[in-house]
């Protein structure tokens, strides 16, 4: 049976106007939207949380996100919560990112982690195209499940895609399926028991850079953690496995804290959202 469910698309456009970088155009429809742009580092870089209302995504629902960074822009995008893709009764949800860098714009992708709860059924993905000369950096945390509730991930399928482009060549493809109960997800040569997975990835290609930012990481692991740190074509990628959410956030947020400067000349600013 056909399920009907939301229909949302949302299109952000950045550009240079002067010093400070503006919303070029801004469309939305259906329960995706930004309510307003924040300048906490001053005009020149522009934070914009994504707001879902409904506060989860079922099956049936579908969700495009378009966004488009133009002429030295400087945006920053998150979300104020994590992801939530709830249980289905046997349609899939999906949800396509399409993210653009022009040459000379430097986007920030940063949302926060997406929850699957157990019997979810899923189809995501996300492309970022770059140019030559374009900077980014961008996070995708997955959590299966609520463990800490005493809820796992033993029912669902949900895929998810993740690609870098830059000038129409791939650097880095990857496709990830979780499927609820599977060997996969509990053998040794898989997750083995662990229910968080999340990847970083930047146009910063520094082996300093990289050095410093697992010297970093390594030293705030806690038990039973992995993470790691390679150059892999023309990216930095960092990969994260364990069994929360917060902790995938809070390391990726160091390892942010070291490359953002080398990306962008500038300090970590924290979005104020996470700290709410």
């Amino acid at each position: 049976m056909e399920v009907e469910g939301w229909a949302a698309r949302l299109v952000l456009h950045f550009g240079r106007a002067g010093e400070k970088t503006v919303f070029r155009h801004v469309r939305h429809s259906g329960p995706l939207q930004v309510q307003r742009p924040f300048y906490p580092e001053g005009s020149s870089v522009c934070h914009v949380y994504v707001l879902h209302p409904p506060g989860g995504v079922v099956g049936g629902d579908s969700l495009e996100i378009s966004v488009l960074a133009v002429g030295g822009s400087h945006a920053l995008i998150t979300t104020p919560a994590a992801g939530k893709y709830y249980r289905s009764s046997g349609a899939y949800a999906t949800v396509r990112q399409e993210i653009s860098v022009k040459s000379g714009a430097t986007l920030e992708w940063l949302p926060q982690e997406a929850i699957f709860y157990n019997g979810a059924r899923l189809r995501a993905s996300t492309r970022i195209e770059l140019e030559e000369n374009a900077r980014f950096v961008g996070w995708e945390v997955v959590c299966l499940g609520l463990p800490a509730s005493g809820h796992g991930f033993e029912h669902g399928d949900c895929r998810q895609g993740f690609e870098v482009w830059r000038c129409g060549e791939p650097l880095l493809l990857e496709v990830g399926r979780f499927i609820g109960g599977s060997e996969p997800l509990t053998a040794h040569w898989g997750m083995a028991g662990r229910t968080v997975a999340g990847c970083l990835v930047s146009t910063v290609r520094d082996s300093e850079i990289t050095d410093r930012i697992r010297e970093r990481v390594s030293a705030e692991l806690e038990d039973g953690e992995i993470f790691t740190a390679t150059m892999v074509s023309d990216l930095l990628v960092c990969r994260y496995l364990g069994r929360h959410g917060y902790r995938a956030m809070r390391l990726f947020a160091s390892a942010w804290d070291i490359l953002r400067p080398c990306l962008c000349s500038r300090v970590a600013c924290a979005p104020r959202i996470w700290r709410t």
